[in-house]
């Protein structure tokens, strides 16, 4: 997990509660045809139960709606403190001008036609932005649908969704970079009884982002649950700041990230003219932080089910109870496909679990209770979810619920034994919604959550479970600052450059890692050897930073085993580099030990959203073939490195396997956190590193870097 003085410099959150409340909102461009986008929020902040002053704008008009009709914003009454903005792009930039001169702080810029459009747009968008900056007007949009509060029933933008009477509030926030998408979440959330107290569509993000609103919103008391709609953002280390803001809130941020393939990446910059970074580095700030990754809208309903319980898990042991058999086989597959566990029962548990159960039950994990509940109104069955709750090898439970008409008694019943445990219930509908409806209805309004669909179940138990293994783990390693000594100063030349082999492992050995022993020689010198100037086998390259790729160049010998041999090599790449490119600087011979281990690869990327980011996987064909690669940023300390090694699917490879020994892992991970501060240390002037491979030797014998290319950025004047 990144420290927070790596990260982004703090980035004081504005407050946001007059655009989210405000006293008054002027409409600018309002219509008196209530179904245009200037005539729908004038209806919308008029009918639906807001309760602040509405001022519509427009000089074409004396009156609207039966309010009075303003010319200008200079003529509209203080205090207001939006100005919703339904006009023209060209236009734009004038109103935000008059926004700062009536003492208006926050504009909501339905209007498109700017940066998404194309260079005109792009240009219309900087002229926006300079009379933001002027004025101190903060501006969310353009190119959105508004914002909508349903908490003081306030409707300031536009759209479909914002007039239908079924939503409802809720302690969770939706900030969406998609508007018409977005608001539609939170209708469909409403109907599967999920409210929403906040949703901002944030269009261009000309100015506030939605990493603002992601922010703000954590700590807003009337929020529980932030979820977040994202086709890209900005700043990636904010991100990850935000990430390690929601775990020490205990928040999580459902994160729903999407134009994560080619097309994707393509349709995203065509609509909100934001380029995005690779979803791989998404993907490892989700990982790292107080994010639950989501898919869909199932996703989202089933999560913020979970979460609204508010009932956090201490380890991902995880019991099944179940009144059919095959249902508690169905949950155990996919508990396990899930990283969730089923621990064997304490033996007061199933002691307990015979004394309330049928002689023909399965009194294991899973436990199947058998029909027989039907004969007491399921009062036996709450007796074994009790006992399960409160064995001391369970951290959750999820229970099969039963069907008929007892089921509304065993409802009663089953609050009462929930209120003796504080360990998460999860309870899997047997049947359709409704069927027994009104008992679902009346289990989810007491914090008791309900899925119909098994895997579905699962899903939302790993989520709020993975969530809860990352706050334990925030909570223990703290914000504690990386123990390290000062940057070291690497003598790096000024231009953007590739540094040759020798001279980027110099650089990589400064900080402590491990190179191979190597010899640079020149041409002649090389012919002149009486002796080797290490021991055989050796390799024998080419040392040019015009040639950074050796192999493809055929400037590589290996296995070399005697001195004419040497030679000889010498001779052969020396001509292959001058095929090659004739015009290349060649700075001689690098005579270097042949290494061997395992191969890894470690890269480092200063990625223009995330920074300097850390790339790790096995080596070889692996790397290419089964691309199995995990990611985290610099610097980061050994933890993290070796929660990086473990993360991939190799790593048995490395831990010792069907009787392979096991392999220098500490050496490894030690490795890792070295080069994560060669990159934090030089991250204006580094833009990528390569080691390529690594060589992990027995546990003991540590790792060697084979081969090793920095790429320089150019020195800022």
């Amino acid at each position: 997990m990144v420290p927070p003085d790596t990260l982004t410099a703090t980035v004081t959150i504005p407050d946001l509660s007059r655009l989210l409340n405000p006293r008054a909102v002027a409409v600018v461009g309002a219509s008196s045809d209530l179904s245009r986008i200037g005539g729908q929020p004038l209806r919308l902040l008029t009918e639906y139960g807001y309760r602040g002053k509405v001022y519509p704008v427009n000089p074409k008009h004396r009156e609207i709606k039966g309010l009075t009709c303003y010319p200008d914003l200079a003529a509209v009454p203080a205090p207001c403190d939006v100005a919703l903005v339904a006009l023209s792009a060209p236009h734009v930039p004038a109103v935000i001008e008059q926004c700062g001169k009536a003492g208006i702080p926050f504009t909501i810029v339905l209007s498109a036609g700017f940066s998404e459009v194309g260079a005109g747009g792009k240009a219309l968008q900087e002229q926006l932005i300079a009379a933001a900056r002027r004025h101190n007007v903060r501006v969310i949009g353009p190119n959105c649908l508004g914002v909508l509060n349903l908490r003081d029933n306030v409707r300031n933008g536009f759209g479909g969704t914002l007039q239908l009477g079924t939503l409802r509030p809720g302690p969770i926030a939706m900030v969406t970079q998609s508007g018409g998408f977005g608001f539609g979440v939170v209708a469909v959330a409403a109907y599967y009884g999920i409210g929403f107290n906040y949703a901002v569509s944030t269009g261009n993000e000309a100015d506030l982002t939605a990493l603002d609103l992601i922010g703000y919103f954590l700590e807003c008391d009337d929020v529980e649950t932030v979820v977040a709609f994202l086709e890209g953002v900005a700043d990636g280390r904010r991100l990850i700041a935000l990430g390690e803001r929601a775990l020490e809130l205990g928040k999580p941020i459902l994160a729903w990230k999407v134009g994560n393939t080619e097309v994707g990446r393509q349709a995203a910059i065509s609509h909100t003219a934001r380029l995005t970074a690779g979803y791989e580095l998404y993907r490892a700030a989700f990982r790292a932080g107080g994010f639950v990754e989501i898919d869909d809208i199932d996703d989202l309903v089933d999560a913020a089910k979970a979460f609204h319980a508010r009932r956090l898990p201490r380890g991902n042991r995880t019991g099944v109870i179940t009144l059919s058999g095959g249902a508690g086989v169905l949950l155990a597959d996919r508990c396990v496909e899930r990283g969730l566990t089923l621990p064997q029962l304490a033996p007061d548990t199933g002691a307990r679990l015979r004394e309330v159960t049928v002689a023909f039950a399965s009194v294991g994990n899973p436990v199947d209770a058998t029909a027989h509940g039907y004969n007491d109104q399921f009062a036996s069955y709450n007796d074994v979810i009790r006992a399960v709750l409160a064995d001391p090898n369970v951290d959750q439970v999820i229970a099969r619920v039963p069907r008929g008409s007892a089921a509304a008694v065993w409802a009663r019943g089953l609050l009462e034994v929930l209120r003796e445990t504080d360990k998460p219930l999860l309870l899997n509908w047997p049947s359709s919604p409704d069927d027994n409806g009104e008992v679902m209805a009346f289990l989810e309004q007491h914090g008791v959550p309900c899925y119909v669909a098994p895997g579905r179940t699962v899903r939302a138990l790993a989520a709020l479970t993975g969530f809860a293994e990352k706050k334990r783990r925030y909570e223990t390693r703290g914000k504690r600052a990386l123990q390290r000594a000062e940057a070291i100063k690497l003598d790096l030349p000024a231009s953007a450059s590739t540094l040759s082999e020798h001279r980027s492992k110099q650089c990589l050995a400064a900080y402590g890692v491990p190179v191979t022993r190597e010899a640079l020689l020149a041409p002649a010198e090389v012919e002149a050897l009486t002796g080797p100037p290490l021991p055989f086998p050796l390799a024998v390259k080419i040392e040019s930073s015009d040639i950074p790729h050796k192999t493809e160049a055929g400037v590589v010998r290996l296995g070399i085993r005697d001195l004419a041999s040497l030679k000889q090599a010498g001779r052969e790449i020396a001509a292959a580099a001058r095929e090659h490119n004739p015009d290349a600087r060649i700075a001689g011979v690098l005579v270097q030990e042949m290494a061997s281990g395992l191969e890894v690869i470690v890269g480092v990327v200063n990625d223009p959203y995330f920074g300097p980011t850390i790339a790790f996987g096995l080596g070889g064909i692996f790397t290419e073939v089964l691309h199995d690669i995990t990611h985290r940023f610099a610097p980061f300390d050994l933890d993290t490195a070796r929660e990086m090694i473990m993360e991939i699917k190799g790593a048995k490879l490395l831990t010792g396997y069907r009787g392979s020994p096991a392999l220098d892992v500490e050496a490894l991970a030690q490795t890792l956190a070295r080069l994560s501060w060669v990159a934090a240390d030089h991250a204006d002037r580094i833009a990528e590193i390569d080691v390529n491979p690594l060589f992990v030797r027995a546990a003991g014998e540590g790792v060697v870097a084979a081969d090793a290319l920095i790429v320089l950025k150019g020195e800022r004047r």
